[in-house]
């Protein structure tokens, strides 16, 4: 078996677990303070959320930049430094990656919905409206509410099942799953042990975006998930 079939595999939210600065939020520093204990604990790898560079919609999963620490948690210095004492200790670390889907203020994005002839437009899930105007078709996000989000400067909706500050990479692109790989390569350059891949499943959408069909659990009253 590989190691990670049988090791004990220890999650840490960064900003919940220490604050070695007062600001009130965790840190990196924090968690290299707590390696002696969680290897105590007979620990054999961490698994960490992600503590990238976001604007913090929805806790770090809207990522702004794969390879940069925000500045909440502290620098890729820290980041460094507290790999290379976890694996003094014999512990390996994980670190989340989010490849469904990025910030709305991820360059990517930013380039993608500037105009419709951007290089990077085919980077996101991008469709005209619907002959009502409304959106593509009747998906839902995740967390409430259509999963399409109309973007007025160009006249097409976005795709996004999490928040509207969490648009859709289009994973049909291979450009889109080269920028990822390499983001891959940036962390394991670093000495990173591996990765715990955020809604995996997500990755493949219908090709044909056909509307889901009604459940016939559904009743009046219930909510649409």
């Amino acid at each position: 078996m590989s190691w990670w079939q049988r090791a004990v595999i220890y999650q840490v939210y960064p900003r919940s677990f220490q604050d070695t600065n007062g600001d009130g939020v965790g840190d990196l520093e924090g968690i290299r303070r707590r390696l002696p204990y969680l290897k105590s604990l007979g620990v054999d790898a961490l698994w960490l959320s992600p503590f990238y560079k976001s604007p913090m919609k929805d806790f770090g999963y809207d990522v702004a930049d794969y390879c940069d620490v925000d500045p909440v948690f502290g620098t890729l210095q820290d980041f460094d430094r507290l790999l290379e004492e976890a694996h003094a200790l014999g512990l390996k670390v994980l670190v989340d990656l989010v490849p469904n889907h990025t910030s709305s203020e991820h360059p990517w994005f930013l380039e993608s919905r500037a105009s419709r002839n951007s290089p990077k437009r085919d980077w996101y899930i991008w469709k005209d409206p619907a002959p009502d105007g409304g959106p593509p078709n009747n998906w839902q996000s995740f967390f409430g509410g259509p999963a399409w989000t109309l973007d007025e400067a160009t006249g097409q909706y976005y795709l996004h099942l999490f928040l509207p500050e969490q648009p859709d990479l289009n994973w049909r692109n291979p450009e889109v799953r080269e920028a990822i790989k390499e983001v891959m390569r940036f962390w394991l350059r670093r000495g990173v042990d591996g990765f715990r891949v955020d809604v995996l499943w997500l990755l493949g959408k219908d090709p044909l975006f056909r509307d889901e069909p009604g459940s016939p659990l559904w009743r009046p009253g219930l909510p649409d998930r």
